[in-house]
């Protein structure tokens, strides 16, 4: 794959990744089969106009803008810095003003300081750390990454699960040969028998692990981008990450030609924006 080939992969995955974020803004925290999301819409839970994407894009585009401004070197005090000034309102908003961010990424921007205990093994850096699989950058410095606000060892290691995934699929392999190869220990045993489970055994709560199950079941349960994110949404609970982490994966599948994708990119907000930051 040459460099404009790769770049515009990195483009459908940012872009897939803030449409599934967008898409589920409205119905987070709500429970699965309380509600239908079909299309791209407003308000609800967090008050926005439709289109609105959150943290998960924010953080996203902050650690693209960093690699781009480092020649593609990874620099996780620079990520950094681009990490508070979102949270201080200074950049990497849709809407100029931050909101839902998450409480271990807030502890850990405010004092400097990763978490590490195992209660805060929330999304919070899976649901940022795809642009690193378009980067020349080893698993450990993905764990650096993960560790500015997640610094335990299953969140890092559910960033280099979903990095290394991300790179097979951008070279061609299919989610179906991948998925039987996922041969980790607990807590990521059920990796590789994630197509199999019934959606009643998929969870899409916070945890960094049912995040990536839910996110990994809809691609691999779909095959097109409208199916997967809108799956992933309404697969309740933390809807904008779980179809954030689902949508930059199946931007990378399937892209973003189709009339759906089409149609969201047309509603999504502050899409220069997101683009200024890709390289």
């Amino acid at each position: 794959m040459d460099k404009r080939e790769k770049n515009r992969k990195l483009a459908d995955a940012v872009f897939g990744l803030a449409i599934g974020d967008a898409l589920g803004v409205p119905y987070e925290f709500k429970n699965r089969g309380a509600f239908e999301c079909t299309e791209m819409t407003g308000y609800g839970t967090h008050g926005q106009p439709a289109g609105t994407w959150s943290d998960d894009t924010s953080m996203t585009i902050a650690t693209a803008k960093s690699i781009k401004d480092n020649g593609g070197k990874i620099v996780p005090v620079d990520i950094r810095d681009n990490f508070v000034a979102w949270a201080d309102d200074e950049g990497f908003n849709a809407n100029g003003v931050g909101f839902d961010i998450g409480s271990a990424t807030w502890v850990a921007l405010s004092t400097g300081e990763p978490q590490t205990g195992e209660r805060s093994n929330g999304n919070g850096s899976l649901m940022r750390i795809l642009p690193l699989a378009f980067a020349e950058c080893t698993d450990e410095e993905v764990m650096q990454v993960s560790a500015i606000t997640h610094g335990h060892e299953i969140s890092m290691h559910a960033c280099v699960i979903y990095v290394r995934i991300a790179r097979r699929l951008l070279a061609g392999e299919s989610i179906h040969d991948i998925i039987p190869t996922l041969m980790y220990e607990e807590p990521f045993d059920r990796l590789r028998k994630i197509d199999q489970l019934p959606e009643k055994e998929v969870e899409s709560s916070g945890y960094v692990v049912h995040t990536l199950e839910a996110a990994l079941w809809t691609l691999a349960k779909y095959d097109n981008f409208r199916d997967t994110v809108l799956a992933a949404v309404n697969l309740g609970d933390d809807t904008d990450t779980t179809a954030a982490v689902a949508g930059g994966l199946a931007g990378i599948v399937y892209g973003l030609d189709s009339d759906f994708a089409q149609e969201c990119l047309e509603v999504l907000r502050a899409k220069d924006m997101i683009e200024e930051c890709l390289w």
